[in-house]
């Protein structure tokens, strides 16, 4: 017992060493990619809103690091001079260090007002018919996550 107590208290002290040598910026250093296109380069912004399987979330500079999976949605971009980018991904990650720099790596990805509504409406209408004639597990999972795009997609043009 007075083992374990030790080794608690040494994983707590090196628990709180860490946190006391991490340091958080004002701002933070933010660079967003797609197999596309690169959005931003270790640019400088105020805020990053994404959507996550776990939840839409907002980050700040002094954000607790993290990693997580994007789901289709739009990444909201609050820039230091004001202008707010709305992007739409259809999937990827968001990476959060411990020095306040992100990274999000997106499947694809498209600023929200290049999206054609229309456009949008006929790709989930296609996902939706391909599900209803799918004879596979795969080719149902396949359509099921098609159309989980074609959903967010419409919504994003609206």
């Amino acid at each position: 017992m007075a083992a374990i107590r030790s080794m608690s208290r040494l994983l707590l002290n090196r628990s709180l060493q860490t946190t006391a040598r991490r340091t958080y910026a004002d701002q933070m250093n933010f660079t967003f990619a797609a197999g596309n296109q690169v959005y931003y380069t270790a640019t400088s912004v105020k805020q990053v809103d994404v959507p996550s399987f776990s939840g839409s979330f907002g980050i700040l500079p002094a954000h607790v690091p993290t990693l997580a999976v994007l789901k289709p949605g739009v990444v909201t971009v609050y820039e230091d001079d004001g202008k707010v980018k709305k992007i739409f991904v259809s999937s990827g990650t968001v990476t959060i260090n411990d020095d306040s720099s992100v990274q999000i790596l997106a499947e694809e990805a498209h600023p929200v007002e290049n999206i054609d509504v229309n456009a949008a409406r006929d790709i989930l209408t296609k996902a939706q018919s391909q599900l209803s004639s799918a004879s596979t597990d795969e080719a149902k999972a396949e359509a099921s996550i098609a159309i989980e795009v074609g959903e967010a997609l419409v919504k994003a043009a609206e």
